[in-house]
């Protein structure tokens, strides 16, 4: 993988993590609940279920490029619709976060296991990772490599922006309740969604 094509991953993946959805619900409702004890073990736990499901994804995907480069292919292609639809879904979506802090006593092992098993068990992730991570992968480079450093950097986004959200909701629990921050978080990650389909179908040509 080259320099530019892991930079733009990293923009993506930035962008798209702080939307929230159900692992960061779960993370602030323990925040809610728990304060900023929860930041650690919560964060923890959504990276080890981010690298179960990615990990899933990426032998998937594998076992698809060894059968076919032209299946690989059109996977990309799908995988850059879905992205644009899944924009527009966020982008026209209401502006709520619906959250109820968990105030029963909750050891950190505990908080951990449940965020790595609402992480990796949600379906949406699986079926998002297979859409959005072929758009920086080369098939016609060797796989492992690049699933190495896709897998290592995603998963470091993931507890980087998993532990600010519990540090947020913890000490400024206004913020993650307000509807327009989260009409701001949904409008700007429906909007780099749709950008990301478009790049990477428009992109398509050129690396054939």
């Amino acid at each position: 993988m080259d320099l530019g094509t892991w930079i733009a991953f990293v923009a993506a993946t930035s962008i798209l993590l702080v939307i929230p959805g159900p692992t960061i619900l779960l993370v602030v409702s323990y925040a809610l609940g728990q304060g900023w004890r929860a930041a650690a073990p919560t964060a923890v736990g959504v990276a080890l279920g981010d690298f179960t499901a990615m990990v899933a994804s990426l032998a998937g995907l594998g076992a698809l490029l060894v059968t076919s480069a032209g299946l690989f292919t059109a996977l990309k292609w799908i995988g850059a619709a879905y992205l644009v639809y899944l924009g527009i879904q966020l982008f026209r979506a209401d502006a709520t976060l619906e959250v109820e802090a968990r105030t029963g006593a909750t050891g950190p092992v505990r908080m951990a296991l449940h965020s790595w098993i609402v992480t990796a068990l949600n379906p949406k992730s699986l079926t998002f990772f297979i859409a959005f991570v072929p758009q920086f992968l080369d098939p016609a480079r060797p796989l492992l490599p690049q699933a190495s450093i896709v897998v290592a950097t995603f998963v470091v986004l993931a507890f980087v922006n998993a532990f600010g959200y519990a540090l947020l909701a913890s000490r400024a629990r206004t913020v993650v309740r307000s509807d327009r921050s989260i009409r701001i978080l949904n409008r700007a990650g429906g909007s780099a969604l749709v950008t990301a389909g478009l790049v990477a179908a428009l992109a398509r040509p050129q690396t054939q």
